[in-house]
């Protein structure tokens, strides 16, 4: 049980922290959607593939001290960002080797918008569907973003990378 909140601890402590909720959700349903051995089920929600397993461990983590959650005020919402303690990096050191073959996916996914991010996920959410679907299916559920061609081009382009 506790080896997939180690596997979360793993991620955060790869990416050198995150910030944001909805990013680290995404990020890690990427990881999942291109194989990475992540086990939480994800439902679609408001911005896009969400996991009440994921925000139940983290918040798992953050009560046994392994996971720091700091809030920073940005005047019209709350933002968190999420590090790992050195009791979090002992937690982490018991999975062995680490959970992701490449660390360099948690920098570029890290290194991405959260917007981009659930364009991203949301495509994968999908993925099931032909790419002309894909898309349609993205402007149904997320018209208001006004995703524009380029962005989605991107997003395939990103995950075309992330799957190498």
């Amino acid at each position: 049980m506790l080896q997939e909140h180690a596997k979360i601890v793993d991620f955060i402590s790869t990416a050198e922290g995150v910030t944001g909720r909805k990013k680290l959700q995404k990020m890690i349903y990427i990881l999942k959607k291109i194989g990475m051995p992540y086990q939480e089920k994800y439902e679609f929600h408001i911005y896009g593939p969400y996991s009440e397993e994921l925000t139940a461990r983290v918040e798992e983590l953050c009560d046994m001290g392994f996971i720091l959650e700091q809030k920073e005020d940005k005047s019209s919402y709350v933002q968190y960002r999420y590090t790992v303690t050195d009791e979090g990096l002992d937690f982490r050191n018991a999975l062995g080797k680490p959970v992701l073959t490449d660390a360099e996916h948690a920098v570029k996914l890290n290194g991405k918008s959260a917007r981009f991010l659930e364009l991203t996920a949301t495509l994968l959410f999908f993925d099931d569907l032909e790419r002309s679907e894909q898309i349609a299916k993205l402007h149904s559920v997320k018209g208001k973003l006004n995703f524009t061609p380029a962005e989605i081009a991107e997003a395939f382009t990103f995950i075309g990378e992330l799957r190498q």
